[in-house]
């Protein structure tokens, strides 16, 4: 039986081996998580720091809750006050619809009333998306929530 000698340029070749494909594969998760970052939250952390407490003082002194579905072809996005069932009456709603980890999917849904929830025409895959609401209440406060809604499918 014939051994083989383990060289110096059999040792080369598994070393740059090995991490040509370590380097390689980095490189590429590098690349990834660069171009599909969403970006900012805010322009500026210091100064919305500065805001948050007085924002959520006001936000929670409305007393809503929002609960978001799924399902027919449409988004229901339902705003209660604090006995979970009146339906609040907004002056402006908007909302992004998208995926947690990239922005190609974002869609700017345009919602409607139907008296009890707030309801939008739009075919989500299955999933996780986030959708990113901003409503004004009747008095001028601002309203801000970031929902997860899974899609099985």
């Amino acid at each position: 039986m014939r051994t083989r000698e383990l060289t110096g340029k059999h040792v080369l070749i598994l070393f740059v081996g090995a991490f040509g494909t370590i380097i390689a594969v980095n490189i590429v998760l590098a690349v990834s998580a660069v171009t599909t970052f969403p970006g900012l939250e805010v322009a500026n952390s210091y100064i919305a720091s500065q805001e948050f407490n007085s924002r959520r003082a006001a936000q929670q002194s409305l007393g809503w809750s929002v609960q978001a579905e799924a399902k027919d072809g449409k988004i229901y996005v339902a705003f209660t006050h604090s006995d979970g069932t009146t339906p609040v009456t907004l002056t402006d709603l908007k909302a992004v619809i998208g995926r947690p980890t990239h922005t190609r999917d974002d869609v700017i849904p345009e919602f409607v009333s139907d008296g009890t929830a707030y309801v939008a025409p739009i075919n989500l895959e299955r999933g996780t998306w986030h959708i990113h609401l901003s409503a004004r209440a009747q008095n001028g406060v601002e309203f801000t929530q970031r929902l997860q809604l899974f899609i099985r499918g």
